[in-house]
């Protein structure tokens, strides 16, 4: 017996030896390549980069941590693709927030390009795994969808019950997980915390710097970009049995070292509360209450749409949701072959909605049973209007169409756009309004598409484009904000500017009042500003401080019974007077985008968010004015 101890014991002893021999090697770090149609530099730094990389001996994989792309096209994902491809080593690549944003494809060529946006993989005692950190579509700090959390929970836990050789851990992001860079940093960091992580790899910020986020080691690195230099460069990783460090690599140039952290075994405990989102003003207005919150554990970048007994709205995998608007159950699920970002429209008992699959859907808005599906050729992130029967709809391959309620077949295409649509269009009369991302906003005859005239902000570049902003219409004015950042009445007869002014640092936001006497937008610093609609020249009738800080997030605002309300890009849901301006409730709802709400009433409305929840919001009494 003392002898089979003796052997069990030099068994165990040789196994944690063996566990704890480290065999060094080195990777390459490629970030921020920015390749794009207008920049041959950045394309031949990249092609620089793999052609050192190919004659470095000793460089075991590559690893590419977003920002592969200036502007999120196809085109110039291929061009990546085609460079990253001549590497004689794997390459594992992720996405950066300019795949995500701007994208006509509503950031879902990425993955068809490279297969997908996400990896994990183990190499000689080292776990890598990447994600996304967006945020996608609409302009707000990095997020990390609860889908991608779900799998980075499952995969960590998997790989290192399922593997003894795993001895750490390395995430790769674009973004630091770090309040300002990303929303629900603290949801992921709870994650890693629980595991042997040295250090998070990323870039973003263009600059060999490191950020203790909550006490994790993150790491950012140099861009491939040339910048002011003559050539560009990248970051070569190498990891030894008691260090892990990082070299900046000019082309050309011998490697030089920056940073060199300890490879050991770490153990965080918890993380630092006082750095989490505050939700104290959930005390100081108690009177805000949810009256239910469905979490759907799949991002939601749309606004959720309502009618009688039902709230429909689509997700970051393409189901489309129909719940029932007395508890938020469930009533039925549809599918699409792709995301869904655009809100849905209703009338009578049919619910139409567009998919990032090219897909126009429309179901019967009781049971879900299809009605009819329009295919087109690229993705639909355009939210439909409907009106007498007619569906009004934009899309990504450069059409605005109007379709039949009744069966989707087509009344007229206007195929005059030279860049994508997501945004919902405005109907006024015989005219219907919208922008697109091509730097013009158009005005259609809404019987025939006819285009009556287009209007440019005169920006050459098209991501100044007015085109995420829902423009309003009132007293012969349409009005919209864009990222010039400038506050805009055109006449909705021949596109003429009535007025502009830059007195309002304003972008993407705007919203009408039921009466049509005033048009509202959120600020991109704290305030909430209301302009007289009736006017001809700027009149700012109120601006109010909401103290929310910096925030570029296109949420509409929507007046409902004299309260205006919307939501700001770290969960903080407003109600303010109309009249006044002044500020009758706040409530935090989590620290993650707040999409356009939907009014129910001036103390009731329904709002859906990034993290995955829809929740519906009671007021429960005639709020206090604070």
């Amino acid at each position: 017996m003392i002898r089979c101890l003796h052997v069990i014991l030099a068994l165990l002893l040789c196994l944690t030896a063996a566990r704890a021999q480290f065999e060094p090697f080195r990777f390459a770090l490629l970030t921020d390549i920015h390749v794009s149609p207008t920049s041959p530099s950045a394309e031949q730094d990249l092609k620089n980069s793999v052609d050192d990389i190919n004659r470095l001996q000793g460089i075991d994989f590559v690893i590419v941590s977003g920002d592969v792309t200036d502007g999120g096209d196809k085109q110039s994902m291929l061009v990546v693709k085609s460079c990253l491809d001549r590497l004689r080593v794997p390459y594992y690549i992720t996405s950066g927030n300019h795949e995500t944003k701007w994208s006509e494809s509503g950031c879902t060529d990425f993955a068809r390009v490279f297969g997908s946006d996400r990896f994990e993989f183990s190499h000689k005692g080292v776990y890598f795994i990447g994600f996304n950190t967006g945020p996608v579509i609409k302009m707000s700090d990095g997020h990390v969808a609860p889908q991608d959390i779900s799998w980075l929970a499952e995969n960590l836990s998997k790989r290192t019950a399922g593997d003894d050789n795993i001895r750490f851990i390395i995430p790769v992001t674009h973004y630091p997980l770090q309040t300002g860079d990303v929303d629900n940093w603290f949801d992921v960091t709870r994650v890693l915390r629980r595991y042997n992580v040295p250090c998070i790899i990323g870039g973003h910020y263009h600059r060999n710097i490191i950020f203790n986020c909550d006490g994790i080691p993150d790491v950012l690195c140099r861009s491939n970009l040339r910048g002011k230099a003559k050539v560009g460069g990248y970051t070569i990783v190498s990891l030894a049995a008691d260090s892990i460090r990082f070299s900046e690599k000019v082309i050309g140039q011998t490697a030089t070292q920056w940073l060199s952290l300890p490879l050991a075994d770490v153990s965080y405990g918890d993380g630092d509360a006082s750095l989490l989102p505050d939700y104290s003003c959930n005390s100081t207005y108690p009177e805000v209450t949810h009256r239910w919150q469905t979490d759907l554990g799949i991002g939601l970048y749309a606004a959720p749409v309502a009618d009688k007994n039902n709230v429909f709205i689509g997700d970051d995998e393409g189901n489309f949701y129909c719940l029932r608007k007395s508890n938020g159950t469930i009533r039925w699920r549809q599918k699409t072959g792709s995301r869904i970002i655009g809100a849905a429209a209703v009338s009578g008992n049919s619910v139409v909605v567009g998919s990032t699959d090219g897909g126009i859907y429309c179901f019967d808005s009781r049971n879900g049973t299809p009605r009819w599906h329009r295919q087109t050729s690229m993705a639909v992130m355009g939210c439909p209007v409907i009106e007498n029967e007619v569906v009004y709809i934009g899309g990504s391959d450069s059409c605005f169409r109007a379709l039949n309620l009744t069966d989707g077949s087509e009344r007229w295409t206007f195929r005059g756009v030279r860049g994508y649509i997501e945004t919902r269009p405005c109907i006024s009369g015989n005219r219907l309004f919208f922008g697109a991302w091509d730097c013009y906003f158009y005005c259609l005859d809404k019987r025939d598409g006819t285009l009556l005239w287009k209007w440019t902000n005169g920006m050459a570049s098209d991501k100044y484009s007015p085109a995420a902003v829902w423009p309003v219409t009132a007293h012969g004015k349409v009005f919209l904000t864009a990222p010039d950042r400038v506050f805009t009445a055109l006449d909705i007869e021949n596109g003429s500017v009535v007025w502009r002014t830059k007195q309002h640092i304003v972008r993407e936001t705007v919203g009408l009042s039921e009466d049509g006497s005033t048009v509202f937008s959120r600020c991109m610093w704290d305030s909430i500003v209301a302009m007289d609609a009736t006017a001809d020249h700027p009149v700012t009738l109120w601006k109010t401080n909401g103290a929310y800080g910096y925030d570029h997030n296109p949420s509409m605002l929507i007046e409902k019974d004299g309260t205006v309300i919307f939501g700001t890009k770290n969960g903080l849901l407003f109600g303010v007077d109309a009249m006044t301006g002044d500020i009758i409730w706040r409530h935090k709802l989590g620290n993650s985008v707040l999409n356009t709400i939907c009014p129910i009433s001036g103390r009731q409305c329904i709002v859906s968010a990034s993290d995955g929840k829809v929740t519906y919001i009671k007021v429960k009494r005639k709020a206090r004015k604070h």
